[in-house]
């Protein structure tokens, strides 16, 4: 049994430190950018309002997908939302654009990652409340499919690792690190 345990020992040490502080931040990075990069950026895409400085009025989808209730409260009119509505429209549709952007570049990762998350928990709930979910999953059952609880704490572990580990070493934040001496 001793020479079991010192194989399994000696296995995973090796592999290990093969992976050293470089694979989960790049992995973890390149995880996001492969399944939730241009699903975020398709959303925020949408927010848009017409024409060239469409980034600076949202369209009346984006008050939709984010206050639903509200906006169906007002017969879907944006001229009877307030400056706070539309505050909050732009930040959602700036966040979907930037907070991606900066990970798939390494740049501000942790910070970014940190803003994805409370934007993931606020999307989920807007899900639940606003948009009235019901199929949402739940933790501890044997399906794996539930659109807000499984696939959505997939997404919240992904981006925890990049703050926890930064983004690694392919990454701007290392170049900015290594330029200017500041910790990454």
């Amino acid at each position: 049994m001793t020479m079991i345990v010192n194989l399994y020992n000696g296995v995973f040490s090796f592999i290990e430190r093969l992976a050293g502080d470089w694979l989960l931040p790049t992995l973890a990075r390149f995880t996001f950018a492969a399944t939730l990069l241009f699903y975020f950026w398709g959303s925020a895409m949408t927010k848009l309002g017409d024409g060239f400085l469409g980034f600076l009025s949202p369209s009346t989808g984006a008050y939709a997908q984010i206050f639903p209730k509200t906006f169906e409260a007002v017969n879907y009119d944006t001229s009877q939302l307030g400056v706070f509505h539309w505050l909050v429209v732009m930040a959602g549709m700036y966040a979907e654009f930037i907070l991606p952007a900066l990970i798939l570049l390494g740049l501000f990762t942790r910070l970014a990652a940190v803003g994805m998350i409370g934007f993931v928990i606020v999307q989920s709930l807007t899900d639940i409340y606003g948009h009235g979910a019901t199929e949402y999953g739940a933790w501890f059952d044997r399906a794996s499919d539930g659109v807000i609880m499984d696939q959505r704490l997939f997404w919240i572990t992904t981006l925890v690792i990049l703050v926890l580990k930064g983004a690694g070493p392919i990454s701007l934040d290392r170049l900015l690190a290594n330029k200017t001496g500041i910790a990454r």
